[in-house]
């Protein structure tokens, strides 16, 4: 799973997003939807992120797809990670 991030840093820098270990695996199936490869196919997704981001028109318009598949998606896991936490503090 996700064996490419490390080679892809930048880009979910560039759309804002903070990768951690709570929402990296939802950001790996986004990201698997947005190049149309199936989940866990690394090889494969890696192959097509790299097409998909030869140039600067393609880079920017792989991140506001990026951005925007995960806009909704990271508030609830970033909402739940911290609830998690205020409770874990709590209990």
């Amino acid at each position: 799973m996700s064996c490419y991030f490390r080679h892809m840093q930048s880009i979910p820098e560039e759309a804002g997003i903070t990768v951690t270990q709570d929402n990296k695996k939802e950001i790996d199936r986004k990201i698997h939807e947005i190049v149309d490869v199936s989940y866990k196919n690394c090889p494969e997704a890696w192959r097509a992120i790299k097409a998909g981001t030869a140039d600067a028109e393609q880079r920017s318009a792989f991140v506001a797809k990026l951005k925007e598949a995960l806009g909704n998606v990271l508030l609830f896991i970033n909402y739940f990670a911290r609830s998690k936490q205020l409770w874990i503090r709590i209990h």
